[in-house]
């Protein structure tokens, strides 16, 4: 789920098969929107008898036919695999699952990967967020990071990147990297706490800039054919919001959402809601960087202070 107010369309319709390499075919799901972009890419790996599916996507039967219909004769779905338990990615695992009998993998269910301090804050029960949390998933086989997931023709690594969302992967298949909500072309992760965690985004971005790639592919959007340039936009991005921010809270204590009409110049004003998750998520970061303070108990309109 991302938040953005425009969004580059490549011309994918939904249903529409396009091989992007041997071996890896994007499928676009039938969801367009401001937060998802184009829609969800799922993408269909492998050439021989045993293909890997990752983010089957939305509860969406016209979805479901178009995977089982984009399967070449003798081809079956082997692996069903999971970025992050947002409903745009994982609800449609059940359904595969069921009409094929292949595993559904991910990191752990819903809640898994969450920080100690945002599990802490979620028990509080004030800090909202919660967007598009698919609830009812669970795998059939939890990944740990840096687990390896093979069939005949193909071999995916397993990274644990959370941030956007606690239980997210990033899969490796080489140089090219599967990389959920994690990194976009089209636009920034939001970033709402509980599920979101900036500190853990921040530290997943430097991960996969550490690590050499030739090709990002998106959850939704367009390939990122110039990955290490992307993070260091985004790396860039998040800097440049922690900076106005300590800034604008030199002028006096404020709220997430007033702080984020004063910073979040370039959305549409319906896109202001989200923004405030997304300072919120940076207003926390900065609690344990010990540069902010609440004025007190969190939540998702406390006053904060500039230490």
């Amino acid at each position: 789920m991302q938040a953005a107010d425009t969004f580059a369309d490549d011309g994918l319709v939904p249903g529409q098969v396009v091989t992007l390499a041997p071996g890896i075919r994007r499928l676009l799901a039938p969801n367009p929107g401001p937060f998802t972009g184009p829609g969800t890419n799922t993408y269909l790996l492998g050439q021989g008898a045993e293909i890997a599916v990752i983010d089957p996507g939305p509860e969406d039967p016209a979805h479901l036919r178009a995977i089982l219909a984009a399967l070449a004769p003798g081809q079956r779905v082997s692996h069903i695999l999971v970025t992050h338990a947002h409903l745009d990615h994982s609800p449609l695992s059940r359904a595969l699952a069921a009409e094929t009998g292949a595993p559904v993998l991910a990191y752990g269910p819903a809640l898994a990967g969450r920080s100690d301090v945002m599990t802490r804050l979620a028990r509080a029960g004030e800090l909202g967020g919660g967007e598009g949390t698919d609830h009812a998933f669970a795998p059939d086989q939890s990944l740990a990071d840096e687990a390896w997931i093979q069939g005949p023709d193909w071999a995916l690594q397993a990274l644990w990147t959370p941030g956007h969302f606690g239980n997210h992967l990033c899969f490796a298949l080489g140089d090219v990297i599967f990389t959920g909500d994690l990194v976009m072309g089209w636009s920034s992760s939001l970033v709402s706490p509980p599920d979101g965690d900036l500190t853990d985004f921040m530290a997943s971005c430097r991960r996969l800039r550490a690590r050499p790639a030739r090709l990002f592919l998106p959850g939704h959007g367009a390939p990122v054919e110039t990955p290490a340039a992307r993070l260091d936009w985004l790396i860039g991005h998040r800097e440049m919001r922690e900076a106005q921010l300590i800034q604008a809270l030199a002028a006096g204590p404020a709220s997430a959402p007033a702080l984020a009409a004063r910073v979040y110049t370039d959305i549409a004003p319906a896109l202001l809601p989200a923004a405030a998750r997304n300072v919120l998520a940076h207003l926390i970061d900065l609690m344990g960087k010990s540069q902010v303070a609440p004025e007190g108990d969190l939540h998702a309109e406390t006053v904060f202070r500039r230490l």
